[in-house]
């Protein structure tokens, strides 16, 4: 049996040595063989070099390149569309995710579980506004979007091979992992951890990207900001006849009627802005229709160290260069291939 840990990276630089020593230790710790496949999302400070020096050093590092940036979920996507294990575990680099619960998750995987995730129990090193928003986002979820997905779960998990084909099978352009994982439905068992503060570095995750990508687990997974923008239109109208009736009344019973502009404005403000609302929710899905009717690679990859030359899978690309050879110790000599 082959396990395969998936990380990508974005500006790990600093933590990149302390996050290898501790997973350099987990194979001691299993009943079978590993690998470790690093995803670089396109790093600028230096990560690029950290990981390909790792990589020449053990055979069993891989490594893969991204031309520029193509976010998070792609670099999981990509780490798992070039795993070559019976099981991928995908993990975070900050060492938020403790290696040392990875031989617990594959136990459970040998019991005959298809996905093991891991549940935070904690948030250490998050403000108050990060922890209330994250649970606001997995109550709304929940509630509102699919209720099979697992509150404070990320994307810390153990895929089977049967899983990892499954997920191969997914190629939309906006892309969330966790909700992908919840709509597969296959046989899953959450194990919770105390999860730590980040070792090095700062968080990739800020407050605006966090938004976007509450935004756009929402908007994948559910057309509920269209029925919303559909149900303040229906209460907006409500209002506008109500206050017709009440123009109408006070014209003809009351005789009460002032010429003026105030609520001529109120009134025009609240519609115009309700309607602008709903145009502007409209036009983000179709935004996402006219993205993913182009059929846009996910990633691109420039260049790969260990990899054996695999082909590109669906909506991938893999550059193609001439071949290096890099020779730093017979016994474990590495190949480096871009392409």
């Amino acid at each position: 049996m082959l396990l395969s840990i998936v990380i990508p990276v974005y500006n790990e630089r600093e933590g990149l040595p302390l996050l290898w020593e501790r997973l350099k230790t987990v194979p001691d710790m299993l009943p079978c063989d590993c690998e470790f496949l690093f995803v670089n999302d396109g790093s600028t400070d230096g990560t690029a070099g950290i990981v390909a020096e790792l990589a020449q050093t053990d055979r069993r590092i891989r490594v893969l390149n991204f031309s520029r940036n193509f976010g998070h979920q792609a670099a999981i996507t990509a780490g798992l569309d070039f795993v070559e294990g019976d099981a991928a575990v995908v993990m975070d680099a900050d060492l938020q995710d403790p290696p040392e619960l990875i031989p617990e998750m594959v136990r459970l995987f040998l019991e005959g579980y298809e996905v093991v995730s891991a549940q935070r129990q904690e948030r250490p090193g998050d403000g108050p506004w990060k922890r209330w928003t994250a649970a606001g986002f997995y109550w709304f979820m929940r509630r509102f979007v699919d209720p099979r997905l697992a509150a404070e779960v990320g994307d810390f998990r153990l895929f089977s091979r049967s899983a990892i084909l499954a997920l191969r099978k997914f190629r939309e352009q906006h892309r969330f992992m966790r909700g992908l994982v919840a709509w597969l439905g296959l046989k899953e068992v959450i194990i919770p951890f105390q999860r730590s503060e980040r070792a090095k570095g700062s968080t990739k995750y800020p407050a605006f990207k966090m938004l976007q990508f509450a935004w756009t687990a929402v908007t994948s997974f559910s057309a509920l900001p269209l029925r919303c923008s559909t149900a303040v239109g229906f209460l907006v109208s409500l209002f506008g006849i109500g206050y017709f009736l009440y123009s109408i009344f006070s014209a003809m019973v009351t005789k009460a009627v002032v010429p003026g502009w105030t609520s001529l404005v109120c009134i025009q403000i609240i519609f115009s802005g309700a309607i602008l609302m709903a145009v502007g929710v409209l036009g983000n899905y179709v935004a996402r229709i006219y993205e993913e009717s182009k059929q846009r690679p996910l990633y691109v990859i420039s260049e790969a160290w260990n990899t054996a030359g695999e082909e590109a899978p669906e909506r991938g690309v893999v550059l193609e260069s001439r071949p290096r050879l890099t020779v730093i110790d017979s016994s474990k000599a590495p190949v480096r291939i871009r392409g």
